[in-house]
């Protein structure tokens, strides 16, 4: 029988980092979320209640595993956060708990996931300080700012991704595999009740392109206030004047960014004729969830949930590389270092 190498499921939230490294081959030996609706969620679609809050967590709590994955909160060193990193006494110092646990357990590699204003939080001192630490710790350490629009899901989502491992090897980033997506229209629902908006409520523009970069193609706006601080003249239809949930976006260009923030679901898009917010499957679609993935809760839990969670063909994609360059590697197999 073929060796499946282990991982841990760190800020676990509803597990898109265990269904991707899941696929990719690996298998969960332990989990740790704090969130009482994502503990639900999880325990719903994977039959395990995950450990609690890290910060109390004994890292004996895990048996030995091969890989740490960990997507810890990005709300301090997000722009839509307030940007305080490890000054946040709740959030940003949560980096310190995977350190605890890294040098405890001592696993060969590790992957960590965060936004990608890590890279310039506090000019750069933030993601030196991050390094810095890993490196201490005895492990070689690269990241990669990377786009879910890049691995078969329409949404423009920039993630940074650092990966760590006791090797002396460097992750090479370009041998993950692509799978660019530029339009919505195929992770839509065909019918349902949708939520459509009155046409006296938004003003479509007549003149848009696609953003060459993120694949948007920003359509038109809520007919709300719109951003007077800073804006030119003569810039009434651009979508920096208009603020993120007063946007409308083409189904045939990508989604912005899904973010926690926005429990309502603010999601409006322009699909054949009409505007209308996306269902709570065509989030979780986005994001890379499978079909068959059970969803519990109110609206506003689910639509926390996703927009706090990674996209899942992304993992799956570096999961698969991880075992080509690291687990499968002569060069590492001969060192001393063993995996598990």
């Amino acid at each position: 029988m073929e060796k499946k190498f282990t991982f841990i499921d760190l800020f676990s939230g509803i597990g898109g980092f265990r269904i991707g490294m899941e696929n990719a081959g690996f298998k969960c030996v332990g989990s740790s979320e704090i969130d009482p609706h994502a503990r639900l969620m999880y325990e719903r679609n994977f039959r395990e209640i995950p450990k609690g809050d890290i910060t109390k967590l004994d890292p004996s709590a895990f048996s030995d595993f091969d890989v740490l994955c960990a997507g810890f909160p990005c709300q301090s060193f997000s722009i839509c956060g307030l940007k305080k990193g490890f000054k946040d006494e709740t959030r940003g110092t949560l980096f310190f708990d995977i350190c605890r646990i890294l040098e405890k357990k001592n696993p060969p590699v590790f992957i960590l996931e965060n936004v990608s204003h890590l890279k310039h939080h506090d000019r750069g001192r933030t993601i030196g300080l991050i390094l810095e630490k890993l490196t201490k710790l005895g492990y070689t350490v690269d990241y990669k700012v990377l786009n879910a629009k890049n691995f078969g899901v329409p949404q423009n989502r920039e993630r940074i991704i650092i990966i760590g491992n006791k090797y002396g090897l460097n992750f090479n980033f370009d041998k993950l595999k692509i799978n660019s997506i530029n339009s919505m229209k195929l992770f839509l629902d065909e019918n349902g009740s949708f939520e459509i908006l009155d046409s006296n409520q938004y003003t479509l523009i007549k003149e848009f392109k696609k953003q060459k970069k993120s694949g948007l193609i920003f359509r038109g706006y809520m007919n709300k206030k719109i951003r007077k601080n800073g804006v030119r003249k003569n810039t009434n239809h651009l979508s920096r004047v208009h603020k993120q949930p007063n946007r409308i976006y083409s189904s045939e260009g990508n989604h912005p960014t899904i973010p926690s923030t926005e429990t309502s679901g603010r999601y409006w898009i322009y699909d054949d004729g009409i505007v209308r917010k996306l269902t709570i499957d065509e989030c979780y679609r986005f994001m890379g969830f499978p079909e068959d993935f059970i969803k519990v809760g109110s609206k506003t839990s689910l639509y926390e949930r996703i927009g706090n969670s990674i996209c899942v063909p992304m993992v799956e994609s570096i999961g698969t590389e991880l075992i080509h360059q690291f687990m499968e590697n002569e060069n590492a197999k001969q060192r001393s270092y063993k995996f598990s």
